[in-house]
């Protein structure tokens, strides 16, 4: 698990089916990034697939939404698919205001996003 002073932990967890979970408590904004950043780059992103699961998000910022996209990125660099789950309503309206509701898949829970990658 990475933490910066309990406002933001990421912690992998490699699901038995395949898929990587990055799950991600607390703030994601300018001081926090960092650590979701790392965690992106130490992930291996292969045909299993990634889901960053945001059930535990509290707040994001545009810097946490920058890192959100270098994920996107990575997937399609590598052809890995990626899942955000988790997302609650108040961030999701944020996702659609800048048009990312087009770029992600998004699942209501880690369950169903480890589910449609096992398809």
């Amino acid at each position: 698990m990475i933490e910066n002073e309990y406002l933001l932990a990421v912690t992998p967890h490699q699901t038995p089916s395949g898929p990587l979970v990055l799950e991600v408590r607390g703030e994601l904004d300018h001081h926090t990034a960092h650590l979701l950043s790392r965690a992106v780059d130490d992930a291996a992103f292969d045909d299993s697939g990634v889901v960053i699961d945001l059930t535990g998000l509290t707040y994001c910022d545009s810097t946490g939404i920058t890192v959100l996209i270098s994920a996107y990125q990575k997937s399609q660099a590598t052809g890995a698919p990626l899942s955000l789950a988790g997302v609650n309503p108040d961030q999701m309206r944020v996702f659609s205001v800048v048009g990312l509701d087009q770029v992600f898949t998004f699942h209501p829970s880690t369950e169903a996003a480890v589910a449609s990658l096992r398809k």
